[in-house]
């Protein structure tokens, strides 16, 4: 059967597509700045997979800033999704490819002309995996009315790793996926209206390493205006290093391959990286070695020194933390259940002093395992989270708190466990009947902040505003509401990067 092509006026159906009908599936394509693309209708949302945001960051561009992507002749088939970022495969393998700036877009095929709410989502992994495929867009676009975009970032070395004194044209090389993202951005601003989007209702979402990095667009003058929301959910600028620090995890790297000179990374394969990296990383233990560096161009300040400076009560927040957030850790790295100088320098690098000391004096209240499970949560994310929502909160912005306290078995919720429920997508989960009720309870709160409004009610109580000092948050646990915290810690101490070494 030969396709039929059937042209839709623009007036009556959303931006001027063509849909191009098969027995196989039913296609649609559109035009964006670098040319047409051709996307698939997914029940009641069309998606665009593996669009070009940039242009493949291979050859002379490796290791250098992100460029606009160049336009094509042909019309370019986004059916499938792009390349993940070159990061560790399978016993210590190398899976993805350096040609990965591409981004997904689902947009809900009754847009017409509307101007929707825009939803990017970055995606976590330590900065070192994971890629925008890893949450389904349909989670958002299907029922809710909300354009999402999930997008791919380099990583790692490739994202991450300073390289400001090989020459200048490498100056941003330890800023580069967080240039990433603000390119997606830029792309976004250009082509969302296209599909459906307003650009001038943006909210950018993202999970640990992914809320880091979105954080870090608070830090850098060049992300500014290309969004008006941020949802971070377990993680805030503890991720943002200074050059020394990263200096020296690139020392490191250079020793593992056995080279002297900084200047000699430049070639070396991404298989030859990518095992170095994962060998001085040492599994999950090196979960904050890698992150965007004030590198004196893209960041040139401490993050709450820049924040501080430069005030923007316009972006709204909504900002959390699960309730045992390094119970996951734990689990991956034994040692951690008893800690010592010798795994807190892995984890926290010089920084190590504050967290055994304070693991110390609770260990003295209660039993060993409590103290580390409590002590480890707030210096890897609990302190960070509240540290950036009291400055956002003290600046005049709008924030809310939240905690997600949640777990089948009753011993409380670890990193990432609420996220099946922010991306709850019905019939395609294991929930029971309670779990069911939260999703819909912590799904639709956050359809109504992504909507540009207060995120609402759960359970016909409220959800206050967080203001520092009177900390009232949102607890969600089988029986969810609001909570007035007695106090939350904070060592003044401990600097704003989670990771330091001097």
């Amino acid at each position: 059967m030969k396709n039929i092509i059937r042209r839709i006026p623009a007036c009556t159906f959303l931006f001027g597509i063509i849909f191009s009908f098969s027995v196989k599936a039913q296609t649609v394509v559109t035009k964006v700045s670098g040319g047409w693309i051709k996307g698939i209708e997914e029940g009641p949302t069309l998606v665009f997979k593996g669009i070009p945001y940039a242009k493949p960051p291979v050859g002379p561009l490796r290791f250098m800033p992100p460029q606009p992507a160049a336009p094509w002749k042909d019309t370019l088939s986004c059916e499938k999704f792009g390349n993940p970022a070159s990061q560790g495969g399978g016993q210590g393998g190398l899976k993805g490819n350096e040609d990965c700036l591409t981004l997904n877009v689902y947009t809900p095929t009754t847009a017409r002309d509307a101007k929707l709410p825009v939803l990017v989502w970055v995606h976590g992994g330590a900065l070192t995996g994971g890629s925008g495929m890893g949450m389904n867009g349909h989670a958002f676009a299907d029922d809710d009315s909300v354009v999402t975009v999930t997008i791919n970032y380099r990583l790692g070395v490739f994202g991450f790793m300073y390289l400001g004194d090989v020459g200048k044209s490498y100056q941003s090389s330890g800023n580069n996926g967080l240039l990433d993202l603000i390119m997606a951005l830029k792309w976004i601003r250009q082509n969302i209206a296209a599909m459906g989007g307003d650009a001038s209702n943006v909210t950018v979402m993202g999970e640990s390493a992914g809320a880091k990095l979105t954080s870090a667009l608070l830090a850098t003058p060049q992300a500014k205006g290309y969004f008006n929301q941020q949802i971070l959910e377990s993680g805030a600028v503890q991720c943002i290093r200074d050059s020394v620090t990263a200096k020296g995890i690139r020392q490191r790297l250079m020793a593992e391959l056995g080279i002297s000179k900084p200047a000699d990374l430049l070639k070396i394969s991404a298989e030859k990286l990518i095992a170095a990296q994962a060998n001085i990383s040492n599994g999950a233990q090196g979960t904050n070695y890698f992150g965007p560096v004030i590198d004196g161009s893209v960041i040139s300040d401490d993050p709450y020194q820049y924040i501080r400076k430069n005030r923007n009560d316009k972006v709204r927040f909504l900002i959390g933390t699960n309730k045992f957030e390094s119970k996951m850790f734990m689990g991956f790295d034994k040692r951690l259940n008893h800690p010592d100088s010798a795994v807190l320098y892995g984890w926290f690098g010089d920084n190590y002093r504050y967290v055994l000391s304070n693991y110390n004096a609770e260990a003295k209240n209660e039993n060993a395992d409590s103290a580390a499970l409590k002590v480890l949560t707030q210096y890897m994310y609990q302190m960070h989270s509240y540290r950036l929502a009291s400055m956002l909160a003290q600046a005049g912005n709008h924030v809310w708190m939240y905690r997600f306290d949640y777990k089948r078995d009753g011993t409380g919720a670890t990193h990432a466990d609420e996220l099946s429920y922010v991306w709850f997508l019905p019939k395609q989960n294991n929930f029971n009947q309670t779990e069911l009720q939260l999703a819909n309870q912590i799904h639709q709160t956050w359809v109504n902040f992504i909507k540009d409004k207060a995120p609402g009610q759960v359970n016909d109580k409220q959800w206050p505003h967080f203001v520092a000092g009177e900390n009232n948050i949102m607890v969600f646990d089988t029986i969810s509401g609001p909570v007035q915290l007695s106090n939350v810690y904070n060592d003044k101490a401990n600097p704003s990067s989670c990771f330091i070494l001097k």
